[in-house]
């Protein structure tokens, strides 16, 4: 696919969701990367492919040589690498010279406790025997470790949007005073609704319309019961630059038809207008992955 024009397929697409689960990825997935695209591509969608074990880039430049509308990101797990600037500057060579943001992801594997209410599956008799290790973006004194801050630098020098990951409340709030501080041009905080991270409607109202601040707010964090009704409607309905994705992929929850249908349910129910409804779902995707 020509580079110049894969902005303006995204540019042209009647939503980009940033956060979907294709395999192989570290539990079985409903469906591969060209699978995923091709679903997309019927509805004329944009997807950003995310993987427990690390990379998607290559995935994501096969489908698009396939003209497909997708793109890929990486999570700094232990497993792919952990939190290495050079990790990073491998998978943008693998993207390509893309005119969209590539998402890095800070660790989704901490460590810290929490219950899945998902119904998964391993996908490699490996990660049973050995489980991937938990990394945090904090040091051991709480405050973020040196490797974090310096990936917090390199997103003002390349084409990336720094993604929360898995982190707790309080390094949310250092991560977002550090990307303050250091210019940093694009930070995603990652489902912040989920348990791992226990942020409400409220709390993220209190962080204040910071311009280069966005705001996931996945289908999966409302399906799974993490988050009520209210809250949700208040993300999607009052936030500003709230990115609305779904967090799919499982075997057990609905198909990408599936979670556009009832996404409509919802914005109907919620009293979403078009011009609301067009902002989530396409204009600040879009304005997050420009460059």
């Amino acid at each position: 696919m020509n580079v110049s024009k894969t902005a303006a397929q995204a540019a042209q697409a009647r939503f980009i969701d940033v956060h979907y689960h294709a395999g192989p990825d570290a539990y079985l997935r409903r469906h591969s990367a060209l699978q995923a695209g091709s679903h997309y591509a019927a509805q004329e969608g944009w997807v950003v492919l995310k993987n427990h074990l690390g990379c998607t880039a290559a995935q994501a430049w096969e489908a698009r040589e396939q003209g497909l509308p997708v793109s890929g990101s990486i999570v700094l797990n232990e497993i792919a690498g952990g939190l290495d600037w050079r990790v990073v500057e491998r998978s943008l060579c693998q993207h390509g010279a893309l005119d969209l943001r590539f998402i890095v992801h800070l660790p989704t594997v901490t460590g810290r406790s929490h219950t899945s209410r998902l119904a998964r599956t391993l996908s490699h008799p490996i990660l049973s025997e050995r489980p991937v290790q938990p990394l945090t973006v904090s040091d051991d004194s709480g405050q973020l470790s040196a490797a974090t801050l310096d990936l917090l630098r390199m997103s003002r020098d390349y084409p990336v949007v720094i993604s929360s990951g898995h982190a707790n409340r309080q390094e949310v709030l250092r991560l977002v005073d550090a990307a303050e501080r250091l210019q940093v041009p694009r930070l995603m905080l990652n489902q912040p609704a989920n348990p791992l991270t226990g942020m409400s409607a409220a709390d993220l109202r209190a962080l204040g319309d910071l311009p280069w601040l966005y705001i996931e707010q996945t289908a999966l964090t409302y399906l799974l019961g993490y988050q009520d009704e209210e809250d949700f409607a208040q993300v999607l309905r009052d936030l500003p630059r709230v990115v609305y994705s779904s967090d799919l992929g499982q075997t057990s929850q609905p198909d990408i038809r599936q979670w556009r249908d009832l996404s409509r349910q919802w914005f109907q129910a919620f009293a979403l207008g078009p011009e609301r409804i067009a902002a989530i779902s396409h204009a600040w995707p879009l304005q997050m992955l420009s460059h």
